[in-house]
């Protein structure tokens, strides 16, 4: 066990916990006297002073001055991409030793834990758009190591959008709002994202998976993420090994169709910022295990694919996924800004036994991210920021800037120096230093793609496409059509769809029939390759933290209704009760309840599932009313249906349907199981 895991069972905090106890403060409670941010008491915070009861404001006013001044400035740049998001805290387990791979320290020792922050984003919209988008995810973690910090920053699918980072900022510049008109807002809805598609090829791999349901998951705990860069594990024997990593969400791979993501970005634009605070409110902490996918240094050509080109990924049945680890996130921010808002993340920030490889992309993003940083934070002080500060001791001689709260006392601030005798000194790599993979580099300057398989667009994105189930296949048709559907040049719509007819002809010509366009003349690439790691059929299903509604009036039956709500909270499925008012519902038996929701507030394409009871209500007609909608809703987006004794009037059996997903509670004296059983399943796509 190293020093950290025994800090943590000794204590229950971890060090990252402790050192941010320092800058915790409490502003309200008894005894508490507003003051300026100097210590001075504010005798009258609520009008400011003026010359004569109903004379203008006077510039003497210091108080008004340095609150309206400070107001002024509460506001920094957002960030350009992945500017809505949210940060948690938790801790990363290691299962298994990486000894013979790297010699990182966190990734020694079994049962070693390290701090983590971790922090969600959406990728095109700004801080005000909706979490629901159809996106890519950020998913970077900090971790808090006994090296320094290590920041791993992932997205939601497993390719990048650009082979060299020289063209993401005319990516970033495409998917954005229109520059005249600065619309639309986090959608590539719209003609310049898809001209840039068209015209950009290396693309088409990163747009099948935005087009497929990963580019809208259920919750940022049903989410895996790639770093997508290529690095390098160095052991302490100076061997390189080829690393690439993924999270894998415990609880599986889940999405939202797209009627829901959008529905839902409108009646609730923070879903999944809410789910993860009341998942972690309820004790269902999340988890993510980490995997890591090796190839020796000498089988770095051996592949069909480039192994540093980002558009491309390393299949799962090619190169397999090791799990090493397990990450928990168990704790929110105690303040948005101070920690979410200015936490900072940045790819170059590694530690001895990892390394950057000549990935193209790494490298212009080892750059990047720092820079903006400095530009968005407006300071050089990034890591004394309480958020972005490792745990163990730093020495440097980097001085001055904003935030500068570190008060150095040194007289000597410069290397090579005799007055300090030196220090701090430089660490030598035998004993810890950080040094580079000594790498063989020769030839002429050039600016050439790194190998000829870097012009290979579609070979991979045909694969992707030949690994989704039939259903998904629809949800891609539909999600290009959507997108299509608002493009207004003609040109533009029938050169995508000419480009994805190199993944398949025949969705590129249902595309085609849908948004006024000839059918193309092209025809797929020769793949006939799979990869049933990508099929979200095969993931992880469980009730466990799936949401459920539960639609009720007075009236109902006591036993049966609480037992099943036993049944599901015993299972660690979340209950909402709702009906037409808060409070106390009360059963024919004299059962009680509390409603914590009402229709008029919520909606059913927020919940996975439906327990309809029925009963009484004042506003009877209403109430029905209101049920139906919401087993319509659920009905239609292939969502299971309970269905009490008292609930069987809202869903029956007809020429029309075939009830695939609905449990109902009559005779049968397993529903509560069957129920379970259903929530788990999640979809029931042959419902019709």
């Amino acid at each position: 066990m190293d020093d950290s895991s025994r800090y943590y069972k000794k204590t229950g905090k971890n060090e990252k916990d402790e050192q941010l106890e320092q800058y915790r403060e409490t502003n309200t409670g008894p005894g508490k006297d507003l003051t300026s941010d100097a210590g001075l008491k504010i005798s009258n915070d609520n009008w400011s002073l003026r010359a004569g009861r109903r004379g203008p404001t006077l510039l003497q006013d210091a108080h008004f001055y340095k609150k309206q001044s400070h107001f002024n400035r509460e506001r920094i740049p957002e960030k350009v991409v992945h500017a809505r998001g949210d940060g948690v805290y938790g801790e990363f387990e290691l299962y298994k030793s990486m000894r013979h791979v790297t010699k990182a320290h966190f990734l020694q020792e079994p049962g070693c834990k390290t701090p983590v922050f971790v922090r969600f984003s959406t990728f095109i919209g700004n801080k005000g758009s909706k979490d629901t988008a159809v996106d890519i995810r950020g998913f970077a973690t900090k971790f808090y190591t006994q090296e320094g910090n290590y920041d791993m920053l992932a997205l939601s699918f497993a390719v990048f959008s650009v082979m060299d980072a020289m063209k993401f900022p005319d990516f970033v510049h495409a998917v954005k709002p229109n520059p005249r008109t600065d619309v639309p807002q986090a959608t590539i809805a719209h003609d310049n994202a898809w001209d840039y598609i068209a015209n950009n090829q290396e693309i088409a791999h990163f747009i099948m998976w935005l087009m497929s349901s990963r580019g809208r998951p259920r919750s940022w705990r049903m989410m895996e993420a790639w770093p997508v860069n290529t690095f390098r594990f160095i052991n302490e024997h100076g061997k390189s090994t080829f690393v690439r990593f993924v999270w894998k969400p415990v609880l599986g791979v889940h999405s939202l169709l797209l009627d829901e993501a959008n529905i839902i970005g409108g009646v609730d634009p923070d879903f999944h910022r809410r789910d993860l605070y009341e998942a972690i409110e309820r004790g269902a902490y999340p988890e993510y295990e980490l995997g890591v996918q090796l190839i020796p240094e000498e089988d770095e050509c051996k592949y069909d694919f480039d192994i540093l080109d980002d558009t491309k990924l390393w299949p799962e049945e090619v190169v397999p996924v090791e799990i090493i680890g397990k990450m928990t996130l168990n704790r929110p921010v105690d303040n948005f800004f101070s920690e979410e808002e200015q936490s900072s993340f940045d790819p170059s920030t590694v530690v001895p036994g990892i390394d950057f490889t000549n990935d193209p992309v790494l490298q212009g993003r080892s750059f990047a991210y720092r820079d903006t940083d400095y530009h968005r934070l407006g300071t050089g002080n990034i890591n004394h920021i309480p958020v972005n500060q490792p745990v163990v001791e730093r020495n440097f001689n980097q001085r001055d800037s904003d935030v500068r709260h570190r008060i150095d006392v040194d007289s000597v601030n410069y290397h090579e120096n005799s007055l300090a005798n030196n220090t701090p000194s430089e660490t030598p790599p035998e004993k810890g230093g950080y040094a580079h993979y000594p790498e063989e580099v020769a030839g002429y300057k050039t600016r050439e793609r790194p190998s000829e398989s870097f012009y290979d667009f579609f070979s991979q994105s045909r694969l992707f496409w030949n690994s989704m189930p039939p259903v998904e296949k629809q949800n891609i048709v539909e999600t290009f059509n959507f997108h299509l559907g608002y493009v207004q040049s003609k040109s533009v719509r029938q050169q995508v769809v000419d480009m994805f007819a190199n993944v398949d002809k025949e969705m590129a010509t249902v595309i085609a029939d849908n948004i006024d366009v000839n059918p193309p003349s092209g025809g797929n690439v020769p793949v006939s390759a799979s990869s049933p790691a990508l099929n979200m059929e095969n993931t992880p299903h469980y009730a466990y933290t799936q949401k459920v509604a539960v639609l009720i009036g007075n009236g109902f039956d006591g036993r049966e209704v609480c037992s099943v709500l036993d049944t599901l909270r015993h299972c660690g499925v979340f209950v909402d009760i709702i009906s037409e008012k808060l409070g106390t519902i009360t059963g024919a038996d004299g059962a009680k309840l509390e409603a914590n929701k009402i229709f008029t507030s919520t909606y059913p394409v927020l919940f996975d599932s439906l327990y309809v009871v029925g009963g009484r209500s004042e506003g009877e007609a209403k109430f029905e009313q209101n049920i139906m909608h919401f087993v319509n809703e659920a009905y239609r987006h292939y969502k299971p249906i309970g269905v009490a004794t008292t609930g069987q009037r809202y869903i029956q059996a007809s020429k029309d349907n075939n009830l695939a997903g609905v449990v109902f509670a009559a005779n049968n004296p397993n529903f509560g199981d069957d129920f379970v059983s259903a929530i788990a399943q999640q979809r029931f796509w042959h419902r019709k």
